[in-house]
């Protein structure tokens, strides 16, 4: 099977292709010609990447699916959630958001927050939602130099490492796009 992930971001790209196993013929937005950028413009973390997913099954006429993701923290009433990744301004720099987020949260004792991802998949004419979370909390530093976006200020329950300490192996299983991405897998081997 072939199927469009609607990202042109390297890192969930590899991230998602070791998830997926070589179960699924994965093309990026690149391989089909797709170089704008696709507008994220929906205030839920569900309708952004309904959002992309339609963009390109509209615009390109493939069956395909799309993610977002968003870090919700408890004490800041879930931001920066569905503007994880334009926390800190429109350069979506992980650093900058990382800091903004441990300087939000200096004088707070709750630390709690949860990673969430969306994944809207559209093949063969219908829309179907995966959804994975996994909780932790954020570290009062950034430690490790794995992963991407907020992974070294973020340790999942039952760790005592950050997901950028973690190896991809267990970020992958324990992750949030790990687990949505899935029941995705299941659903597409449910339907062969």
């Amino acid at each position: 099977m072939q199927l469009v992930f609607a990202s042109n971001n390297i890192n969930k790209i590899k991230e998602i292709q070791s998830i997926l196993n070589g179960s699924i013929q994965l093309l990026s937005l690149e391989d089909i010609g797709c170089y704008e950028d696709i507008p994220e413009t929906a205030d839920t973390i569900e309708g952004n990447a309904i959002l992309k997913a339609n963009y390109v099954t509209e615009k390109f006429g493939y069956d395909c699916f799309a993610d977002d993701t968003g870090l919700e923290v408890h004490a800041l009433n879930g931001e920066p959630g569905v503007y994880s990744a334009r926390y800190a301004g429109e350069q979506r720099n992980a650093d900058d958001n990382m800091n903004k987020l441990l300087d939000a949260l200096s004088a707070k004792e709750d630390r709690s927050a949860q990673f969430k991802t969306v994944i809207a998949l559209n093949l063969k004419g219908e829309q179907h939602l995966f959804t994975g979370i996994v909780k932790g909390e954020i570290t009062l530093s950034k430690t490790g130099d794995h992963g991407f976006g907020y992974d070294p200020v973020f340790k999942p329950e039952n760790y005592t490492e950050t997901f950028a300490e973690l190896a991809a192996e267990i970020k992958n299983k324990i992750g949030h796009r790990g687990k949505a991405t899935q029941q995705l897998i299941d659903y597409l081997n449910s339907t062969k």
